[in-house]
Parts: C-alpha cells; sequence; structure tokens
C-alpha cells in the first residue's frame, strides 16, 4: 500500500477468569488497537460463597466467626462492621478498654494489608526481590498478631460487645519492638519503591483517576485519597477509639508536594499509611484504659439480649480498601431478618475502567493491582440452582433490591 497509511484494526483480548496476573478470579475484556487500550469491561462474579444467605441461618455471634472469613487477608474488618451494627440496634456498650484493642487489631491488620499489596504489586512490575522484601517485613506483623489472637488468619479476636482477648502487660513490649522495627525500615521501602527508576517509569502519570472522576465513582480507601479526596471513616464517623486520637486523612501530596492520581501516588498513600498505623497503635498503648474488654461474659445471657433485639443498624469500618459496611435488621428472632455487606473493592471496581483507558497493555497488571482489589469479599451475584444457572444483570439487581425494598417497609 504505497502512499496509504495502514490502519491500525481493532481486537479484543480476553483476560481472566484464571490468568498469571490475576490473584483472584474477574474476567476482563479489552477492545485493543495496536498496543493501546482503547476499551474496557470487566465481570466480576466467579467466587460468590453465599455468606450472607449462610449468616441469616445463623445468630449473630455465629456470625461474627463466618465475617472472619469473607476475606481471607482482612478478616476483622468484616467482623468488626458487623459487631458494631449490632451493637447499635442491641443498645449495647462496648467496654473502653475493648474499644482501644479493636483500634490496635485494626491497625496491625492495615500494616499488614499494605505489605502484602506492597509486596504483589512489586511482582507484577517484575521486581520480585522487592516481592521478597515486603513479604519477609509483612510476617513480622503477622507473627505480633498471631502471638495476640493465637491465630495469624481468621482471628477470631471480636465478640459482639467487645473483644476475646485481651492485651497483656507482658505482650506490649513485644509489640513496641515490633513498631521500633518498622519505623526503621520505613525509609528503606520509601527509597526503594519511590526512587527506583524503573518504578517510576513504570507507576507515574499511568492509571489516572482524576479527582472528580473518583468523587463520582464513590471510591473509597487510599484509592479515593491518592485522587486527593480526603475521605476516612476514622476521621468523618470516629468509633472504637479513633475519636480520641490524633489521625487525618493521608494525601500524596504530603510528601510529592502534588497530586495526579496515579499508580504512583497510590503506592505513595500506601506507604504513607503504615507509619500512620504505627503512630495510632503507640497513642492507642499509651492511652488504653484498664477495665473488661466485653459487655458480657456469659454466652447465654448476650445471645439472650440478641434475641430480643429490634431495629435496623450499619456498621462502618475503615479496613485497609477502604470503607467496609455491614447493614443489619434484627426483630426479636434468633438470626436476624437482613443482613447485607458492602465491601471495599465493591467501591473501587469501576475505578479500573477509565485508569486502563489509553494505557498500554504491558502497564495492564500494575493498574489492576494498584486498588489492591479483593474479589471474595465483593461477589455475589452468581446463582446456581442444581443444575441451573444465572447471572443477574444491572437491571435484574436494581429491580430486586426495589422488591426488597419494598417488602422491608411493609
Amino acid at each position: 500500500m504505497s502512499g496509504e497509511k495502514a490502519k491500525t484494526v481493532p481486537y479484543t483480548i480476553p483476560i481472566g477468569p484464571i490468568h498469571p496476573a490475576l490473584k483472584e478470579p474477574v474476567m476482563f475484556t479489552f477492545t485493543m488497537e495496536g498496543e493501546q487500550v482503547k476499551d474496557v469491561d470487566f465481570a466480576p462474579g466467579q467466587t460468590h460463597r453465599g455468606i450472607e444467605w449462610m449468616g441469616m441461618r445463623r445468630n449473630p455471634v455465629q456470625i461474627v466467626h463466618l465475617c472472619d472469613r469473607i476475606c481471607g487477608i482482612c478478616g476483622l474488618v468484616h467482623s468488626l462492621a458487623f459487631a458494631r451494627a449490632v451493637e447499635q440496634v442491641a443498645e449495647i456498650e462496648v467496654p473502653a478498654r475493648a474499644d482501644y484493642i479493636r483500634t490496635i487489631m485494626g491497625e496491625l491488620e492495615r500494616i499488614q494489608s499494605h505489605l502484602l499489596w506492597a509486596g504483589v504489586a512489586a511482582h507484577e512490575l517484575g521486581f520480585d526481590s522487592l516481592l521478597y522484601l515486603s513479604w519477609r517485613v509483612r510476617e513480622q506483623a503477622m507473627d505480633l498478631i498471631e502471638l495476640i489472637t493465637g491465630n495469624r488468619v481468621n482471628y477470631a479476636m471480636i465478640q459482639v460487645g467487645g473483644v476475646r482477648r485481651d492485651i497483656t502487660p507482658e505482650q506490649v513490649p513485644t509489640i513496641r519492638e515490633l513498631l521500633r522495627t518498622y519505623k526503621g525500615l520505613q525509609e528503606k521501602l520509601l527509597e526503594i519503591f519511590l526512587k527506583d527508576a524503573s518504578i517510576t517509569l513504570r507507576c507515574r502519570d499511568h492509571g489516572i483517576l482524576t479527582p472528580q472522576m473518583a468523587r463520582d465513582l464513590c471510591v473509597v480507601g487510599p484509592t479515593a485519597r491518592a485522587s486527593g479526596i480526603a475521605k476516612d471513616v476514622r476521621v468523618d464517623y470516629p468509633y472504637a477509639a479513633y475519636g480520641d486520637l490524633q489521625i487525618e486523612p493521608i494525601l500524596p501530596d504530603r510528601l510529592t508536594g502534588e497530586i495526579r492520581g496515579d499508580v504512583y501516588d497510590r503506592i505513595v498513600v500506601r506507604l504513607l499509611e503504615i507509619p500512620q498505623s504505627i503512630d495510632i497503635i503507640e497513642q492507642c498503648l499509651a492511652a488504653m484504659p484498664e477495665g473488661p474488654i466485653i459487655w458480657e461474659p456469659k454466652l447465654a445471657k448476650l445471645l439472650l439480649t440478641l434475641k430480643k433485639a429490634k431495629g435496623e443498624a450499619v456498621g462502618r469500618h475503615e479496613a485497609p480498601r477502604g470503607e467496609v459496611l455491614h447493614y443489619v435488621r434484627m426483630d426479636a428472632q434468633e438470626a436476624p431478618t437482613t443482613w447485607k455487606v458492602k465491601a471495599s473493592s465493591y467501591s473501587n471496581l469501576h475505578s479500573w475502567i477509565p485508569m486502563l483507558r489509553g494505557e498500554q497493555i504491558a502497564d495492564i497488571p500494575i493498574i489492576v493491582a494498584s486498588i489492591d482489589p479483593c474479589l471474595s469479599c465483593t461477589d455475589r451475584v452468581a446463582i446456581v440452582r442444581g443444575t441451573n444457572r444465572s447471572i443477574l444483570t444491572k437491571e435484574d439487581l436494581h429491580r430486586l433490591s426495589v422488591e426488597k425494598t419494598r417488602r422491608l417497609q411493609r
């Protein structure tokens, strides 16, 4: 074709639901022109486990332990949000010491979650030595969580009305030693992640989510804060011990002096939230009051109180990925009438589309990973009855939601 420029023919690339770059199942469909992403769509719903259905056939104490298994990385965030909703319905006042322990555990979970994400991000960039460093450092937080709770995963720490285990005086020096260790590592992590030329080239000005788009899509957590949205449940609606502490949302301009809302800024926010969590834990250790750790230690009496409770409430928690929300309605029965979970990733997944448009195919893995997605705690739209299987569309979900709201109102 002399004298004519060859036209680029668009083509489609499916990625998923199982792919080496994906840590959990999700289906992407990319429309490409050459190496550039022109459009993208995604389909979650590959890991539905029916947890809400199971929960509405159990009492609230049993559901707390079910909540621990919603997410394999951040189990405490769901059990805490659920317990807070039930406590509001039953008018249960959590002891002050339990609130401080809840806060300490929440921040330890944030540290290990952010370090896990840092390793995953490094792996997606092909920087596996940094993956090994991040995950080796994370092990120390996991060891401390095991020391306090007895478990590395599914801590079983939260109970309706408080916590199941105290932080003993013998454990405090070990906690403080870990915090000192992480303080010493902070500069090293910032140096490697933010000053390495290859990471900067792969992350700066890629996967941009503008402040306006972040507001329009209602994203939460570090994804929102990296775009300059100062949104943090711990600050906006203080709970547990957060109202007693000095804390403010972390924005990337604190370190870089500007906000671009790209992958690099999302790295900055998470790395800066680690020393913030260390500071919060230190404040809690310094101010933690003496006293009981549970509203009612006798399980039979607690269950009787919950069985009489009537009303509805929402429990919220600023998880490592952003706001987690649990809605609970109780009608003086053993099991809740309604229990709905909204995980952080449910709010953040749609930001993939504006982030990925116009990017290169090689940048897809790190942009996808940059919101720290968790699909297992998000999916709940596939229905299987015997051999019949159906997928609910957006219109189906809206219709069913309207019908359910009307039933509840009646």
